[in-house]
C-alpha cells in the first residue's frame, strides 16, 4: 500500500470497522512496524483499492488448537503470523477477490517462512459471515475462542 498512489477514503467494505482501519490507521501501524498492509488496485484505475488485507507476527497458545494437532507441538504459544484485516470493496463483493486476496496472504506467510519461523495464519473473524469464509479454506477455531480460527501453514510447506 502507498498512500500517495491508492485512494483508501474511497474504499467501502460494508464493515465499518474494516473501512475505518483503511482509512485511519494502516498508514501509521505500517510507519511503525505494526503490520504490513498489501492491496489488490484495478490495474485500469491503479488508485483504486478492491480489497486488502494485513500480516504481522503473532503467537498461539498451542493449548486452543485442535488435539491431533497440540499433539505435534510444545505446550507453550507458537510462532504464527496474524491476518489482521481481510476485505473486499463492496463493489467488487462476490467475484473471487476475497479467495484472491486469501491466497496471497498464504503465499506471503509460506515466503517469510523461509527465513522467519510460524507454524499456522491466525485470524479473529469479525462475524459470522467472515467466520464461515475462513472455515470454508480450512481454518480452524481456537479451543477458548471460536472467533479466533487458524490455519496450519504445515499442510502446504514444501521442503
Amino acid at each position: 500500500m502507498d498512500p500517495q498512489r491508492h485512494d483508501r477514503q474511497a474504499f467501502t467494505s460494508a464493515v465499518d470497522a474494516l473501512d475505518e482501519y483503511l482509512h485511519r490507521f494502516a498508514v501509521q501501524h505500517v510507519k511503525k512496524g505494526i503490520t504490513v498492509v498489501y492491496v489488490l488496485v484495478d490495474t485500469d484505475k491503479p488508485k483504486t483499492i478492491l480489497g486488502y488485507y494485513s500480516l504481522s507476527a503473532a503467537q498461539i497458545d498451542a493449548m486452543q488448537m485442535d488435539a491431533p494437532t497440540r499433539k505435534k507441538l510444545p505446550r507453550y504459544p507458537v510462532p504464527c503470523f496474524r491476518l489482521g484485516r481481510l476485505a473486499v470493496d463492496s463493489a467488487h463483493q462476490g467475484k473471487g477477490l476475497g479467495r484472491l486476496l486469501m491466497g496471497c496472504a498464504v503465499e506471503h506467510c509460506l515466503e517469510a517462512r523461509k527465513t522467519v519461523a510460524a507454524y499456522a495464519l491466525v485470524v479473529d473473524a469479525k462475524g459470522e459471515e467472515a467466520k464461515a469464509f475462513y472455515v470454508h479454506y480450512g481454518f480452524l477455531s481456537c479451543k477458548d475462542d471460536p472467533m479466533t480460527l487458524y490455519l496450519s501453514l504445515g499442510f502446504f510447506w514444501q521442503s
